[in-house]
């Protein structure tokens, strides 16, 4: 048997496929009380890298202060959680 047919099949990279940074409530304490967060801001922060193409918010976590967020989707929890703490959401 060719070395070629031995050895295992190993899968492909999919170029399409949309790539999401998850970032959840805990993770954006490190951030100041009415701060604006965006791409940038979290490119900067660590939190995202730049080839993310997309920001999901998830809720898992608290936040007491309010803050201000430019992303591309978020939970429906994490929504209640910013809200209730006086933040806005923006979705772009």
């Amino acid at each position: 048997m060719p070395l070629k047919r031995r050895l295992p099949k190993v899968g492909f990279y999919n170029i399409f496929k949309k790539r999401v940074a998850t970032i959840n409530i805990r993770d954006l304490a490190r951030f100041e009380k009415d701060s604006v967060i965006d791409m940038e801001a979290l490119v900067h922060s660590g939190l995202a890298k730049k080839s993310s193409a997309r920001i999901k918010v998830l809720g898992e976590g608290k936040i007491s202060y309010p803050l201000t967020l430019k992303i591309h989707s978020l939970s429906k929890a994490a929504k209640e959680k910013i809200e209730a703490a006086g933040g806005k959401v923006e979705i772009i």
